[in-house]
């Protein structure tokens, strides 16, 4: 059996088993992506794979988008974590333990990123503690943004209460809404002060995946086809270079007039607007030439 012919069942039945199992994983897993605006990729154990809906993550994971790149990410205990771009996230501990408290570490290196528990999960027992490059936040908040700049290290507390430390400075506790703290690198963190409308929304936006930018979500039924053909050769060089910058494309082989052919394509698209967006986004980089939108 020729090379690519392999690979493809393998991910054809790789994206069976995915469907199938994806409400018992998403019940069970202490994270899994639910959204995400490509590139985006996990490394772990050494091997960097693109982001797809439905991927479930574990302790260690190390998460990295790219440019113009969003990611949402759903916790067992309930609460939502966001990605803006150029952003890396290590998740240093993610688990619900056996005595059912959620726990969780992580580590924003880089980017924006923002934590926020729903309704129901307030209620949940949690620990949760968050690294904003040299600042953490020991959460009970409910909501929290932050980014980690190349100059300074912000948390922006929305709601609820954080305790926050950075090595060097007395450690705050930030308990009014709507306030922020500073820490520029190699300087004393700024007092904690009030954060105004206009710059929360713009924060915001920087993690929040905007409609119309080609983003997939987990149940999502529209498909881009990046190529398709006979060519065993000239589609494999285009799966590979799509999946290395980022975008989880899939093999799908098929028997069209009795020869068998081959789709390249990005699947879990939750409508056909999102689905041209990405067409368009794609049209012209890493050999795709003429992409299609399906359901």
């Amino acid at each position: 059996m020729k090379r690519l012919t392999l690979i493809a069942a393998a991910a054809l039945a790789a994206v069976a088993a995915h469907a199938a199992d994806e409400p018992a994983r998403a019940a069970t897993a202490p994270a899994i992506v639910e959204a995400v605006q490509m590139p985006a990729w996990v490394e772990r154990d050494g091997v960097r794979v693109p982001l797809a809906p439905g991927m479930t993550l574990q302790s260690n994971d190390d998460l990295r988008t790219g440019a113009n790149a969003r990611l949402l990410v759903k916790l067992a205990e309930g609460s939502a974590v966001k990605l803006g771009e150029n952003a890396q996230l290590k998740l240093a501990n993610v688990q619900v333990r056996k005595d059912n408290v959620f726990a969780s570490t992580m580590n924003v290196l880089a980017g924006a990123f923002r934590y926020t528990t729903d309704v129901l999960a307030k209620a949940r027992r949690r620990e949760v503690s968050i690294s904003v490059a040299t600042v953490t936040a020991g959460i009970r908040g409910t909501d929290l943004w932050g980014k980690a700049a190349p100059d300074r290290d912000i948390v922006c507390l929305i709601e609820g209460r954080i305790e926050v430390t950075r090595e060097g400075d007395p450690a705050v506790t930030m308990d009014q809404p709507l306030s922020f703290f500073i820490a520029p690198r190699g300087r004393p963190a700024l007092p904690v002060q009030p954060v105004s409308p206009d710059q929360l929304k713009q924060w915001a936006e920087e993690t929040e995946i905007a409609d119309g930018r080609g983003a997939a979500r987990r149940g999502g039924r529209w498909k881009v086809v990046l190529a398709s053909g006979e060519s065993e050769n000239e589609l494999l060089r285009v799966y590979q270079d799509v999946r290395a910058a980022g975008y989880a494309a899939e093999l799908d082989p098929k028997r069209v007039q009795g020869r068998r052919v081959y789709d390249v394509r990005i699947a879990q698209l939750p409508s056909r607007a999102e689905a041209d967006a990405l067409a368009a986004s794609l049209s012209g980089r890493f050999g795709v030439s003429a992409p299609r939108v399906t359901q």
